[in-house]
């Protein structure tokens, strides 16, 4: 735990797909009311042919797809083949078969102009630059919405019980540099970069919505170190001789928010969206 690592995070490593795998009940009943908060922000009609970037394991996709039925069809795009194999699968799982996955990078979309009714992306658009935006701008059709969630400010209860309390241990940035998940929690900033893009009748809201872990807070923690992906750097800066204290201090400040054999943390997200 000891040593600096200052590369850039892979999405897609080997560590992540474990946890993925091993949390991914409980990290989808985690992310379930943010990924219903956008689907009902995004206003999926049947139909509609969707993109979702940066879809990692499936959400928001799979359940835009069934919201687009019938006749409606979901691409989850994704730099990670992996990841899709994940929501691949996920969505057999739910007999969805308007799912289909692409790997690809949002900065260089392999589509065509005009060819999508709706672009959709969780937690995803905080790692884009203008060139993402540009381009969701540009696979739109005339006239269709781009709808985007990002994560408001870092403190707030799920970070600060636990990234926060190891920044106050390590010090130094908390995330990998250009990879703050916190880019877009000024308002009005994410709105702005939509105008920047090209969009028109842009609208942003922040709202603190249900972020429960149906757990432990042993559980959460281990979830949030192998799959936060731009605070491992931080994370690894941590002496071996005193994480045994950081993570006694993260479990205390977790279990303040226990409730009934689950951890009620909350959200606080920001909307936004812009027509093409």
């Amino acid at each position: 735990m000891n040593a600096a690592h200052n590369s850039p995070p892979d999405w897609g490593a080997s560590y992540r797909l474990i946890a993925a795998e091993k949390w991914k009940a409980k990290s989808a009943a985690m992310g379930r009311d943010v990924t219903e908060a956008l689907v009902a922000y995004a206003r999926p009609k049947p139909g509609m042919n969707v993109l979702d970037l940066a879809s990692g394991t499936g959400e928001p996709a799979i359940s835009l797809a069934s919201r687009v039925l019938p006749g409606g069809h979901v691409t989850a795009l994704d730099l990670s083949r992996e990841l899709l194999d994940v929501a691949s699968q996920r969505a057999q799982d739910r007999k969805l078969t308007n799912v289909s996955t692409h790997e690809a990078d949002a900065h260089e979309l392999p589509f065509p102009d005009d060819s999508f009714d709706l672009v959709t992306s969780r937690f995803g658009v905080m790692f884009f630059d203008n060139r993402a935006l540009s381009e969701a701008h540009r696979v739109l059709k005339s006239g269709a919405r781009a709808c985007f969630l990002a994560w408001g400010p870092f403190e707030q209860p799920f970070w600060s019980s636990m990234m926060g309390v190891v920044h106050k241990y390590v010090g130094g940035s908390p995330t990998a540099p250009g990879h703050s998940p916190f880019k877009y929690a000024q308002p009005g900033s994410l709105s702005n970069a939509l105008r920047t893009a090209g969009f028109q009748q842009t609208e942003e809201e922040t709202r603190t919505v249900p972020w429960t872990w149906p757990g432990t807070a042993e559980e959460v923690w281990e979830q949030a170190q192998a799959c936060s992906t731009p605070f491992l750097p931080m994370i690894k800066r941590v002496p071996a001789d005193q994480w045994e204290k950081v993570n006694h201090e993260v479990l205390k400040a977790v279990r303040q928010y226990e409730d009934h054999g689950s951890i009620k943390f909350g959200a606080t997200v920001v909307l936004a969206s812009g027509v093409k």
